[in-house]
């Protein structure tokens, strides 16, 4: 790879960083709104609409809407403008930024693309994450939609894809960006470690889409005790559904059950890789990225429980989600070391600097 090569990779490979730091962004804003109850604020979708409220007239017309909608009917009836303004200026804020998301990642891909700065290996993965993100702005109005009739809450099940989705996003694009910003060869043989990372990688992938699942249910308004449930290890009625497979998302007892214990198995899993990886891995680049992912799961399920017994207040309950995002960060980080060799590169690129000279 040639100098040009290199250099055009990096600024892909920042790039890439730095729409992962916006959906970051997006994701705890999308929490800070659902825990706000502002979520159901805009009843139509608008997709090019960036442009808010702008006299008088124009809020009592989004304020007749919405008093049209269930959750005014059923939830927040007598709710004056004032106050809906409040829970209006989450939701158009956190739309605002999904399509901020969308030209951020678009327009310099035109660029990059025109400019012949995209590999050819890299085109079609860009593209798919370019249809990956219309598929997520078109779930969330999918998923804002079902309580918009009946009943006043988003389906759990939507919103679980609908966050999902966006961790999927979000591990394509800082994948792509470690590849590009520390490049390196496959190792003959990948570290032992690796399969500590892929166990990690599934569980907190489950893990956070559990959580999904509690948010969505406000499951986290339960059973505000820790270790125990109500006095219990196993709640009542955690089979009380018909049929059984919907206890596992729709019952609120058995959803937090779930959760807490996928919680504390990855805790587990997380300690004992990073306890085998201190004592045993002579890379001390290894070793700092296991003791960077131990530090984030701990603060992660330090957070959770934190969230839980204090019945979920709007900051803590956001921070949670978006530590959330950062756990699958470093997880996927220390997967990668785990499996290339960046140093080949910096080895490579000086050989190359040398034969140039």
């Amino acid at each position: 790879m040639n100098f040009i090569e290199r250099r055009n990779e990096r600024i892909l490979g920042r790039w890439l960083m730095a729409c992962c730091l916006v959906l970051l962004i997006l994701v705890i804003v999308g929490g800070a709104t659902r825990l706000t109850g502002s979520g159901l604020s805009m009843v139509e979708w608008q997709p090019l609409t960036v442009i808010p409220p702008m006299n008088e007239e124009s809020w009592m017309a989004e304020f007749d809407a919405y008093r049209a909608s269930p959750e005014y009917q059923k939830i927040n009836y007598g709710m004056s403008l004032s106050e809906f303004k409040v829970i209006y200026w989450w939701e158009f804020g956190h739309r605002l930024l999904a399509r901020g998301l969308g030209l951020v990642f678009a327009l310099p891909l035109l660029f990059f693309w025109v400019r012949g700065m995209v590999p050819v290996r890299l085109r079609w993965p860009l593209l798919g994450l370019l249809a990956l993100g219309g598929f997520q702005g078109w779930l969330g109005w999918y998923m804002v939609q079902s309580g918009l009739v009946d009943i006043p809450r988003v389906s759990p099940y939507r919103l679980a894809a609908h966050l999902g989705v966006a961790l999927v996003i979000f591990a394509i694009m800082f994948r792509l960006a470690l590849s590009l910003l520390w490049p390196g060869p496959r190792r003959p043989a990948p570290r032992r470690w690796r399969p500590w990372t892929i166990a990690l990688l599934a569980m907190v992938s489950v893990t956070i889409i559990w959580g999904a699942f509690v948010a969505g249910l406000n499951a986290g308004l339960v059973y505000n005790t820790f270790p125990l449930m109500a006095g219990q290890w196993i709640p009542h009625g955690i089979l009380g559904l018909e049929p059984t497979w919907r206890n596992l998302f729709e019952n609120t007892a058995t959803v937090q059950f779930i959760h807490r214990v996928l919680a504390v198995v990855t805790f587990v899993i997380a300690l004992v890789a990073w306890l085998r990886v201190w004592k045993r891995e002579p890379d001390a680049r290894i070793r700092w990225t296991f003791h960077a992912l131990f530090a984030v799961v701990a603060i992660q399920v330090g957070l959770g429980i934190a969230t839980l017994l204090t019945y979920v207040p709007v900051t803590l309950g956001t921070i949670h989600q978006g530590v959330a995002v950062l756990v699958l960060a470093a997880v996927i980080g220390a997967d990668y070391l785990a499996d290339r060799d960046p140093s080949g590169e910096r080895q490579t690129a000086h050989e190359t600097r040398l034969t140039t000279a």
